[in-house]
């Protein structure tokens, strides 16, 4: 599979001044991040809320800088020069969590929509009407005309997200990086937003790096996954393999997560304590092993990223493998 977008060693830190004489607290959001994204795939990049998801995916479209690092698209490294952050921001395209915050609500959805063709310079008025309509309907948002005369407040929880990914859309994207895109949406309509994703992503080769922390979403749309914790990937290969078979601790509690209408989850052990002692440094050595039950000595020591057969993971222990 062709290579579209690599991300290699990035890094981005932020201090947290202390109040009142405390001291300051460096949070590390991204710390050595390395992946890759094929032409027409979905990377799953996944982790608990504060693991730095969001970030990385910002810095991808420079909104963020990362403090070192280094970001290729198409083969050519995107820097701080204005050419360049154009590029990255014509072919690549961000679908936020909150579709309420996301879109401007004194916009009708033809204006929202339009933005993106304007700010560019596509086309003239008519072309981009056109294309207005024309994306409109293919997030099904039916009948197109009228919708596109509505404002936001007019319109549900679930047709404001297929606004904000019709104007994802409008710029023909190689790239969709979609921040939590289902979580804030009922359950009912979760799969719809995403069989239309699917759909969406196959017939115009789009590549998706999908940001979640629902591992469920994620082993229905996403092709290879990676795990973040704390603003470093533990565990990284193709779902089918990272899902079934999960080979680091933080994973496997990922996955117990998961809510299955399943009546023995009532008395599923869960084996991850929750509470961290204050006494360890978290950025030293293993960064899960306050929590993990499998710590042994060589914890103290930080594990690198190794494996076989795609599937890679950051654990001294490595679960299933013994």
């Amino acid at each position: 599979m062709d290579e579209i977008l690599r991300v290699e060693h990035l890094k981005r830190y932020f201090v947290k001044s202390g109040m009142f004489g405390t001291k300051s607290v460096t949070a590390r959001a991204a710390d050595d991040v390395s992946f890759s994204l094929g032409v027409g795939e979905v990377f799953v990049l996944a982790g608990e809320s504060g693991s730095g998801k969001s970030t990385i995916a910002k810095m991808i479209l420079g909104s963020i800088r990362p403090d070192s690092g280094k970001i290729f698209f198409e083969g050519q490294e995107i820097d701080s020069q204005k050419k360049s952050l154009q590029k990255i921001r014509t072919s690549c395209q961000m679908i936020h969590q909150d579709p309420y915050d996301s879109i401007n609500p004194r916009m009708k959805v033809r204006d929202i929509v339009s933005e993106p063709l304007e700010i560019h310079k596509v086309g003239n008025r008519k072309d981009r009407d056109q294309r207005v309509i024309k994306v409109l309907q293919e997030v099904r948002l039916e009948p197109a005309q009228d919708i596109a005369g509505r404002y936001p407040h007019m319109l549900s929880g679930g047709q404001r997200q297929r606004v904000v990914l019709a104007r994802a859309l409008a710029l023909k994207p190689k790239v969709i990086l979609a921040d939590e895109p289902v979580s804030m949406l009922d359950v009912s309509i979760r799969a719809e937003m995403l069989e239309l994703m699917q759909e969406l992503q196959k017939r115009h080769k789009i590549s998706f790096v999908y940001i979640t922390h629902d591992l469920a979403t994620a082993r229905y749309f996403g092709q290879r996954i990676g795990i973040l914790y704390m603003g470093k990937i533990v565990e990284v290969g193709p779902v089918s393999q990272v899902l079934v078979s999960p080979r680091h601790p933080y994973t496997r509690a990922l996955i117990d997560a998961i809510s299955e209408p399943d009546p023995d989850n009532l008395h599923k052990r869960r084996e991850i304590r929750i509470k961290e002692p204050s006494d360890v440094d978290v950025y030293q050595g293993c960064r899960f092993r306050a929590r993990c039950p499998y710590v042994i000595e060589q914890c103290i020591i930080e594990p690198e990223l190794k494996g076989d057969d795609s599937h890679y993971c950051a654990c001294h222990v490595k679960l299933g493998l013994d």
